[in-house]
């Protein structure tokens, strides 16, 4: 008997240490980051897939305003659970991933209480501009693959007719895009209207097939494919096109600034803090502007004086312009050159970076039917299952404002050492939560790419002076965003106020300040980021030179800001300075 109730002592007492065991802390943040991933993937497939998990592959997201509301009251569901969880029982590794991920949350709730999500697109990028690309961003190696993607062409049509509900939606209740950035906004989608299925972009994977595939699997999947794009995605791009020219563009809003918006002032200044992850007003960021391009302006005088040129800033600018030197007429030579530019920098790397990541990169041209209303360059990650090398897309549409000297500045941010370097690093990160891998955080990298900009001077870039004038071109178009964006979104300023700050204080073409300040029409608040995190780590790596002297190692400091992932610019903040602390004790 004795015996019997020591055993059943032991018995419970291994059962109470197993729940202690299961209900710690630790364990059950590691449930929901695990849960709220899964809900994630299943709510995006795009977003799986590109991921690197293939459950969904045949799958598109279901994007009514039903959806949007019960995807609002999930992600409260997964703040409660967070705040159930008692923070000050968590190590110091979950205690960032606690807080980041509760930034995250909290940031989506208060987005859709603004009705965010009913202004699904900008004038220059959406679904209507994905979609087109999905050849390029989905596995094609297998039969099942191409059932897979013959699946979510047959869902397009359901797929935009939810999207064109949802903008619907949002004309009716006030929140539409300003009508003077929708110019060409039909010219985006028009070219996939096509009579013969052949025509269409998403019928390419259809013309070379892999290997393995059979003769009469590529029959059947080739005519398979052509019923879908008859059937389902010209009908989609047909009832858009329409929806946009008779009831999108002309029901625009004639006010450019988000203020206009419902609750528009409120917003914008919830924006300004999600996009720089700082507690800042709008007049503080548009101070920080003024102050920068004052600044900028000394640097860019002095870079004109090098040159020789004799004549006043705006004269310089106009050579720049203008001059056919400065400008190639062959788009494979803009190509060339700018292979050429990051094959340098990739040389250099090892003497800036201690830990590179595995996967590659690539370039190639923007898609044409998006070039003429899009920015110079982007950059596409790679898939997050290294299936897919990441993509430096540059632009090749009206030559004679894409400068040479531009390159190097442009490919330093959009590739190496900035947002492909930092990017691939952050799906390799180790022992972190996913979500870690793979949130965008746009302070942290658009900040690193402003920054990468200027460690081409470190690599031996800009050794002619017109490249460096490039350089800083760049950083002064980054500096007037903090100027012009408040400006036009909270100060009362026109759309021509803008275009016209930029064409006096930068170097970049007429045409492009006009697609960057309608660009940030369409999405303000974004362009805030960049120079705000650019002076973050500039002032970390300040602080962290001063602190440690000769036990500085920039290639430490780089291991340290990018090996930690995408993180709002206060955890980077205190990143630095424990590895700073920790230096210094050693």
């Amino acid at each position: 008997m004795k015996h019997a109730a020591s055993i059943l002592v032991l018995a419970l007492s291994l059962a109470l240490a197993g729940s202690a065991v299961a209900q710690a802390p630790s364990d059950t943040l590691k449930k929901l980051f695990d849960d709220e991933w899964a809900w994630r993937l299943r709510e995006n497939p795009l977003f799986a897939t590109s991921v690197g998990d293939h459950s969904y592959d045949d799958k598109l997201p279901s994007v009514t305003v039903a959806d949007a509301e019960r995807r609002d009251k999930d992600t409260r569901d997964f703040q409660k659970r967070l705040q159930a969880i008692d923070r000050t029982k968590l190590n110091d590794a979950d205690r960032i991933n606690y807080d980041i991920f509760a930034r995250s949350l909290n940031d989506r709730i208060t987005d859709d209480q603004f009705k965010g999500y009913l202004m699904p697109i900008t004038n220059r990028e959406g679904f209507h501009t994905d979609f087109p690309q999905l050849p390029d961003n989905v596995p094609l190696s297998t039969v099942k693959d191409y059932e897979n993607y013959c699946a979510r062409l047959e869902a397009a049509r359901t797929y935009f007719d939810q999207q064109i509900d949802l903008m619907r939606t949002g004309l009716k209740a006030g929140y539409v895009l300003p009508k003077v950035v929708m110019e060409g906004l039909v010219d985006t989608v028009s070219p996939h209207v096509v009579d013969d299925p052949t025509k269409s972009l998403l019928f390419a994977p259809f013309t070379h097939f892999p290997d393995a595939i059979s003769a009469a699997d590529r029959t059947r999947l080739t005519e398979r494919g052509k019923k879908a794009i008859t059937s389902s995605v010209v009908p989609a791009f047909t009832d858009l096109r329409d929806f946009f020219a008779k009831e999108y563009v002309p029901g625009g809003r004639e006010s450019i600034a988000c203020a206009s918006l419902p609750n528009g002032k409120a917003y914008y200044e919830f924006l300004v803090k999600e996009y720089t992850t700082l507690d800042l007003t709008p007049k503080q960021v548009n101070d920080t502007g003024l102050s920068e391009v004052k600044r900028i302006h000394g640097e860019m005088d002095a870079v004109i004086a090098k040159t020789g040129f004799k004549g006043s800033f705006a004269d310089f600018v106009n050579f720049l312009r203008t001059d056919p030197r400065f400008y190639t007429t062959d788009p494979q030579q803009l190509m060339k050159e700018t292979a050429f530019v990051l094959k340098k920098i990739d040389g250099q790397l090892p003497t800036l970076f201690k830990t590179l990541p595995r996967l590659s990169y690539g370039i190639k041209p923007i898609p044409d039917f998006m070039a003429p209303k899009t920015t110079t360059a982007y950059y596409e990650p790679g898939a997050g299952d290294g299936t897919r090398a990441g993509c430096y897309r540059i632009n090749l549409y009206d030559l004679k404002s894409r400068p040479l000297y531009e390159i190097e500045a442009l490919s330093c941010h959009e590739a190496v050492p900035g947002h492909h370097l930092q990017g691939a690093i952050a799906q390799e990160l180790p022992d972190v939560p996913m979500f870690r891998r793979y949130d965008w955080v746009t302070a942290f990298g658009e900040g690193w790419g402003l920054y990468s900009e200027r460690l081409g001077l470190e690599m031996g870039l800009y050794q002619d002076p017109y490249s460096d004038f490039g350089r800083l071109s760049y950083e002064m178009w980054r500096a007037m965003r903090l100027v012009v964006d408040t400006g036009m979104h909270y100060f009362g300023w026109t759309r021509q106020q803008a275009i016209d700050y930029m064409l006096a204080n930068g170097a970049l073409s007429k045409r492009n300040i006009e697609a960057e300040v309608d660009r940030y029409i369409a999405w303000p608040g974004q362009a805030l980021a960049y120079k705000t995190g650019e002076l973050k780590i500039r002032e970390l790596r300040a602080y962290a030179t001063r602190e440690l002297g000769p036990k500085f190692d920039v290639r430490e400091f780089h291991d340290v800001v990018l090996w930690s992932g995408c993180v709002p610019l206060d955890v980077l903040d205190a990143n630095v300075k424990a590895w700073v602390a920790k230096k210094k004790q050693s």
